[in-house]
């Protein structure tokens, strides 16, 4: 297999069947030591934080698939600490889409003059580019469609497949007493047939939950979701 990308958490290699190996790292993203989802460099390694994002991962994009949700998820090996996806082409050079149930993270620090912490929000969707030199910056629906990143009436099918995705997985959460506080999802259009679909991770790595008014952390959410399903 080859080598294609090296990520900040995955690296991604190219197999000569013409799917995709993701290989999961140990690393997440925050800042100064502390685990943050929304940040975008490397702030701390967790041992087991791989395979652990991995079966969360693996846990909620077979459900999605079942459920008849379109991504690019095939199979996975945990022990491997990899996943087998189709091929997709990202939007532009990378987009994050992040659904909002409740105002933390950036959102506050933004917008803390008119919210207060951990205020109700209504699954609130914003996107972002993927732009470490420029901090991720936010994008509107016009943005996106002048600059031809995204095409006419793609952004309201990708708005409406955020939200209901978002509200699926924080569904799950609270079958085991977590809130879901936001999530970060990536999509990308099918290689082949170009339809838009999930790719990525779904994990601790890339959301925010909550259980008793503590933020929990990547591999104790994983542990506390797989925890009667092993």
């Amino acid at each position: 297999m080859k080598l294609t990308y090296e990520g900040k958490t995955k690296d991604v290699y190219e197999l000569q069947d013409g799917l995709f190996l993701l290989k999961f790292k140990d690393d997440v993203t925050g800042e100064n030591g502390v685990f943050d989802p929304g940040a975008n460099t490397v702030g701390l390694t967790i041992d087991g934080a791989g395979r652990a994002g991995l079966s969360l991962t693996t846990f909620f994009y077979e459900k999605l698939n079942a459920a008849g949700i379109p991504t690019h998820f095939v199979s996975s090996s945990i022990n491997d600490a990899t996943m087998t996806v189709k091929p997709a082409t990202v939007f532009g050079n990378g987009l994050e889409v992040i659904c909002r149930f409740r105002a933390v993270g950036s959102f506050l620090k933004r917008f803390g003059a008119y919210v207060k912490e951990g205020q109700t929000l209504d699954s609130f969707v914003e996107v972002t580019i993927k732009d470490d030199d420029r901090l991720d910056p936010p994008i509107s629906q016009d943005a996106l469609e002048m600059l031809h990143i995204l095409t006419e009436g793609e952004y309201a099918v990708l708005k409406t497949m955020t939200q209901e995705i978002a509200q699926f997985v924080k569904a799950e959460l609270a079958k085991k007493g977590l809130e879901l506080y936001d999530i970060k999802l990536e999509f990308g259009r099918d290689s082949q047939t170009n339809e838009l679909i999930l790719i990525d991770e779904i994990s601790g790595g890339n959301m925010r939950a909550y259980k008793d008014g503590h933020c929990i952390e990547p591999l104790e959410l994983e542990k506390l979701m797989m925890a009667t399903i092993k």
